[in-house]
């Protein structure tokens, strides 16, 4: 969480929802601002005593502070403020998704890797088969009880063998790879899992709790990406409302204050006026009313008033089609257990036959009856059973945990 790249940018979203709202909710507060100028200037100028022009050097100053704020413009300023409010508490739980998505993705990445650790545990006992079965065909060899041909075809099979295991091995590799990619790990940092020595004692609610239905209804209520669209669909219909009071007169207020300073200007007895006293003489104060009333600009803020109000519609249809994809997702999760708790239940099944074929025909090609493709044939199958059933118990486990994940929005392993 701490790490994560996509988490952190969920989080700058949020603060940057957080940063609209807050200056929503200034704006209320009435605009002040100030304004000071001075200037200098040489060459010929009117003298306002004598009204002729003449050379001379003029330094004139003034200043300014104003005040404008809204009083009443019909809630759109309110209303504004309620959508950017409901934006960031959408984007809160937008936060949240980022970080359950990220919890799940770990949790598969885990599932991951101790199924390529399983995995290279079973081509390790297929590796040590073939050895002790090609060690003991050397002797036969030797005393002249099989052919050649059989020490032959154990070691390519050794050889295929091998490879499998370097794969299986590389496999592991990679899924820790992809746990650091998570984690936001260098990818030169060691990364050791721990790995639990049962994987059946992994905590997996029973299918029959598994209802699609059920689990739907609780997504409903427990799924972030759902409350964030109802939130969205609010922050639209305020966002209509706000764009609908400009259609409205606005009723305003504004005042300032303003004084000024030259260095040209004289009383009656042609003497320069002191700046005291001439930003006492200039100092003027207003404040007044002021009531904007919208006539006609080409019909853009009606326009604007249809097009918040279409908005509000699409966000509907957003909530709609992201349920319907949940309500899918689902579906689709609760059938995929389904077959994976068949197809478990089948390659367990077809681990113990493969297992008693292959022990009957170890016996069998001991004893010089059974020649060495067959018997490669069935090693090869047990191998492919095992596999399989290891892959399979994953599968399903992979599957219950993504049903866990829709209802409680959390995982446990």
């Amino acid at each position: 969480m701490e790490h994560s790249i996509t988490v952190k940018q969920q989080e700058v979203q949020k603060r940057l929802a957080d940063l609209t709202l807050q200056q929503s909710r200034l704006s209320m507060i009435p605009g002040f601002s100030g304004q000071i100028n001075a200037g200098y200037s040489d060459g010929r100028t009117n003298d306002i005593v004598t009204n002729q022009y003449i050379n001379q050097s003029i330094f004139n100053a003034s200043g300014q502070l104003s005040m404008g704020g809204d009083i009443f413009n019909w809630f759109s300023k309110q209303n504004t403020i309620a959508a950017n409010r409901l934006d960031a508490e959408s984007n809160s739980f937008l936060l949240q998704k980022a970080r359950n998505d990220l919890a799940f993705n770990v949790a598969t990445a885990f599932l991951q890797i101790l199924l390529k650790t399983e995995q290279v545990k079973v081509n390790e006992v297929q590796v040590h088969q073939t050895l002790s079965n090609l060690d003991n065909t050397k002797k036969l060899v030797i005393a002249g009880s099989v052919p050649e041909s059989n020490q032959a075809d154990l070691e390519a099979q050794l050889a295929q063998d091998s490879t499998n295991l370097v794969t299986a091995k590389n496999d592991v590799i990679l899924s820790i790879l992809q746990m650091k990619a998570y984690l936001n790990l260098g990818f030169d940092i060691a990364f050791v899992p721990e790995i639990p020595e049962n994987v059946s004692s992994l905590p997996i609610t029973p299918l029959g709790e598994m209802d699609p239905e059920m689990v739907y209804s609780a997504a409903l209520t427990t799924y972030p990406l759902v409350k964030s669209d109802e939130l969205r669909i609010k922050s639209a219909d305020k966002t209509f409302r706000a764009t609908r009071g400009q259609l409205y007169p606005a009723l305003t207020i504004g005042g300032g204050l303003s004084t000024g300073y030259a260095n040209n200007f004289y009383d009656r007895n042609m003497k320069l006026v002191p700046f005291g006293q001439q930003i006492d003489n200039t100092f003027n104060k207003n404040i007044g009313l002021g009531l904007r009333i919208p006539i006609f600009n080409g019909y853009q803020q009606r326009t604007a008033v249809s097009k918040a109000k279409v908005n509000v519609y699409n966000m509907q249809l957003n909530r709609d089609l992201d349920n319907q994809k949940l309500r899918q997702d689902i579906y689709t999760a609760h059938a995929n257990a389904v077959a994976a708790l068949q197809k478990y239940n089948a390659s367990a099944t077809g681990v113990m036959a493969a297992q008693k074929a292959y022990d009957f025909a170890t016996k069998r090609f001991n004893l010089g009856l059974m020649n060495t493709i067959d018997y490669i044939t069935t090693q090869t199958r047990l191998f492919k059973a095992q596999i399989d059933k290891v892959s399979a118990q994953y599968d399903y486990i992979f599957k219950m945990k993504l049903l866990e994940f829709y209802r409680d929005q959390r995982i446990s392993l």
